[in-house]
């Protein structure tokens, strides 16, 4: 199992030079992976200041080394496409091929920035949206020339160069809500999973993780590199240290990949002090 850290893109310390601090500090830590949140408007909050996650993913890209990038997750439909395709190449060369994408159809209660500014807010044209903006990125990625005319998305004769480094494609996580059928369905078709489950039942169990890992040794052409990714915020550890240590052990034997916590926006001292602390690695 890999260990991630996710931080939010808002806040006093979303700044990009603080985020960067932050990834050479988990690069340190022994993190294997450092995400942001991707927020217009952090959490729909207006007061609190919200900066662009990949300018702060270029800047922690040059502060590191080796540590994986991403966001988790970005809200596509929100997005243009060919943007998001240039934005994700050119930050996969200057990490020397360290990015991975998470991509989600975007939450509407925390999210209001669709609202606020025009955007689509039907959950279903959305989700529409959202594979047929995959479809248009991953041509996109591929450097070959793309005629595109589909519901949303109109492209004509065009080829994107540099391909990324990453080969055959940068890596796509899908984020939504599990066990739900439309989220669930379009991560198996992609590269991973970093699902959640709502309120009151949060915390994915092993028969959670089980079930989902089925599913992806079901699919046709099933590769093995299929990430699961779980976790929680740092506010929910196990007061215990071998509790805790016991249950992320249970899920990686279930078949998680993936282990990741979020920390909130808070002071710099407390957001490095958890940093710092590493993860909570089982043998």
């Amino acid at each position: 199992m890999k260990f991630a850290i996710s931080l939010p893109n808002g806040g006093a310390c979303g700044r990009p030079d603080q985020l960067a601090e932050f990834a050479f500090l988990a690069e340190t830590a022994g993190w294997d992976a450092i995400f942001l949140e991707d927020y217009i408007i952090w959490q729909g909050h207006n007061e609190v200041p919200t900066f662009d996650p990949w300018v702060s993913l270029a800047a922690m890209a040059v502060r590191t080394q080796s540590i994986r990038l991403g966001t988790m997750v970005t809200p596509i439909a929100r997005r243009r496409p060919w943007k998001l395709a240039r934005e994700t190449v050119s930050l996969d060369h200057l990490s020397g091929g360290r990015l991975i994408l998470g991509i989600g159809v975007g939450e509407t209660r925390l999210d209001t920035s669709f609202a606020r500014f025009g955007e689509e807010i039907d959950w279903r044209r959305r989700a529409a949206m959202a594979d047929e903006a995959l479809e248009v990125l991953v041509r996109l990625w591929s450097g070959e020339q793309v005629t595109h005319d589909g519901p949303f998305y109109h492209l004509r004769d065009v080829q994107f160069l540099p391909r990324p480094l990453q080969q055959p494609r940068i890596p796509v996580w899908i984020g939504g809500v599990w066990p739900r059928h439309g989220p669930v369905q379009r991560a198996l078709r992609w590269d991973g999973a970093c699902l959640y489950k709502l309120p009151p039942e949060e915390e994915f169990t092993p028969k959670d993780v089980s079930e989902l890992a089925a599913m992806v040794r079901a699919r046709e052409n099933s590769a093995s590199s299929f990430d699961i990714v779980v976790g929680h915020a740092v506010w929910q550890r196990e007061k215990d240290i071998e509790r805790e240590r016991a249950h992320i052990a249970s899920l990686a034997g279930a078949g998680a990949t993936w282990w990741s916590e979020y920390v909130p926006p808070d002071t710099a001292q407390v957001m490095r002090r958890y940093i710092a602390e590493g993860p909570i690695r089982f043998r």
